[in-house]
């Protein structure tokens, strides 16, 4: 998705979407890749938010929010994925039901062309 601006860093109004809940990988959370939070409460609002790690304090939310901008969560998630090329991880990840993101990475997943060491 090159049409979409990755390197503005303007903050922006968070517009509590859930995308940056399901996204990326949180290591302070165990959180894998393209998984949901599992403190994000169905409303897509952060339900441990008063005592959330440093790491979702820190973020802001930026141009990118914007550019992802989608009617349903899947799609945004998607789109995000889409930005930083992850979509195949992400679903590597799901499929091998990538509770925890230490499982995740250890997960030993054979991709052609792909020697992986450990």
């Amino acid at each position: 998705m090159s049409a979409l601006s990755t390197t503005r860093v303007t903050e922006v109004a968070c517009t509590k979407c859930g995308a940056c809940c399901v996204a990326p990988d949180i290591a302070a959370l165990d959180k894998p890749l393209g998984v949901p939070c599992v403190h994000l409460g169905a409303d897509d609002l952060c339900t441990i938010y008063e005592t959330r790690p440093a790491v979702c304090r820190s973020y802001r939310a930026d141009a990118m929010c914007a550019d992802i901008a989608a009617p349903t969560r899947t799609e945004r998630v998607r789109r995000y994925l889409a930005v930083f090329d992850l979509e195949a991880e992400a679903e590597r990840v799901r499929e091998s039901a990538g509770c925890s993101m230490r499982a995740a990475r250890s997960a030993h997943i054979e991709e052609p062309g792909v020697e992986r060491t450990r």
